[in-house]
């Protein structure tokens, strides 16, 4: 909305710099740091006096419950505070009829409600068990179905949709993947991320911190998209408008700044999947409208690293007959516990573990951000 003043700059011409979608990625971002950080206090406060407060697996992670039972009853649903700060950051400084951000901010809206379905169920049957993977798998699915509709009625997307680009190549490697391959591709780019972050969501600022991280790495390969002289030095493809998406990713980094001031060790109030689903469909979004899917897989290393530790944990109970490879999953929860053991074997603190496992997770997340950032350069 900001960015209408540039119009104005006959009359005060430093009105121009709302044009620069830096600058703007940097407003949104402060504007939604300073929203998150000041409506995080009244937002916890209400949550605790509605009751709404965190469920702990006891019967299905015994080994969780020990480390994380104290846990049990603080806030959550704070998923809420960094879809406002979004929002209300995102429609302030991004130009408020880009299709590419209304569509981004869409499918984290929708991504949300799913995820505050889930915690409600929880915290209404006071359980660890909210909505069911199969429902959340459906209306995830289906999103992606709506995006792809979306995107093929579209002009400007029609044909981009439906190629497949891959790291390090400057052309696609498949022009027209077809229909269905498209929809598969689409869904599965949705679905994963999705719930990748979701299983991240299992330490004190963990999946925040990494998700700020991803945040940085898109706003560039935003910003690159759509500036036609970058792209073209750089050989990725060019979308015209999709800069705009900078600015979002900007907003979504204050946002996840400010919800970390309350939720690093020992969090005053948890995301929930309210947050962690917002936050997965949002990067996944922005990823397929720029045609950087793939690279998620890098720039997203420490999620895509979780989700595989389940898939694997839930293969091998299954095929073995109940023998597990991890100690427990996600992976965070493998090193907390042996990490706790190790340090009540030594006589050591056992509070600081769970802020070094949460460090040590953001150091590689950084690490495969700036990997992600720096195929933009291989071609």
């Amino acid at each position: 909305m900001l960015y209408y003043l540039s119009y104005l700059t006959d009359w005060l011409s430093p009105l121009r710099v709302f044009r620069y979608i830096t600058f703007r990625a940097l407003g949104g971002a402060g504007t939604a740091f300073l929203i998150s950080l000041l409506l995080g206090p009244w937002m916890i406060r209400k949550l605790r006096q509605f009751k709404i407060g965190q469920q702990v697996r006891k019967d299905e992670a015994p080994p969780l419950y020990v480390f994380h039972g104290k846990k049990a009853g603080t806030p959550t649903m704070g998923g809420l505070l960094i879809i406002a700060s979004v929002l209300v950051s995102t429609l302030l400084w991004a130009v408020p009829t880009n299709g590419y951000m209304l569509l981004t901010l869409a499918t984290m809206l929708f991504m949300g409600f799913v995820g505050y379905r889930d915690d409600y169920l929880k915290v209404t049957r006071k359980q660890s068990k909210g909505l069911g993977a199969r429902a959340k798998l459906i209306y995830q699915g289906a999103w992606a179905l709506v995006v792809l509709a979306i995107l093929l009625l579209w002009p400007e997307t029609r044909e981009r949709v439906r190629e497949l680009m891959v790291p390090f190549l400057k052309d696609p490697l498949v022009r027209d993947m077809g229909l269905i391959f498209t929809a598969l591709f689409l869904a599965l780019v949705m679905v994963g991320c999705t719930n990748a972050v979701n299983l991240t969501d299992g330490l004190d600022g963990l999946a925040i911190g990494c998700s700020n991280s991803v945040a940085v790495a898109y706003l560039v390969m935003a910003y690159v998209a759509g500036h036609f002289q970058f792209a073209q030095y750089l050989q990725v493809p060019y979308i015209g408008g999709s800069g705009e998406l900078a600015v979002f990713c900007g907003c979504l980094l204050g946002a996840g700044l400010g919800f970390l001031w309350f939720n690093c060790h020992p969090a005053r109030v948890f995301m929930g999947d309210t947050g962690s689903l917002a936050l997965g469909g949002a990067i996944a979004m922005v990823a397929i409208l720029i045609k950087h899917e793939l690279v998620l897989i890098i720039v997203g290393g420490v999620f895509v690293v979780e989700a595989v530790s389940v898939l694997i944990q839930v293969a091998y109970f299954k095929f073995t007959g109940g023998k597990r490879i991890f100690k427990c999953s996600p992976l965070h929860h493998h090193f907390e516990v042996l990490e706790k053991e190790a340090a009540e074997r030594e006589g050591r603190d056992v509070e600081v573990v769970e802020t070094m496992i949460t460090t040590r997770f953001w150091i590689l997340s950084i690490i495969f951000a700036l990997v992600g950032v720096a195929t933009l350069k291989i071609r």
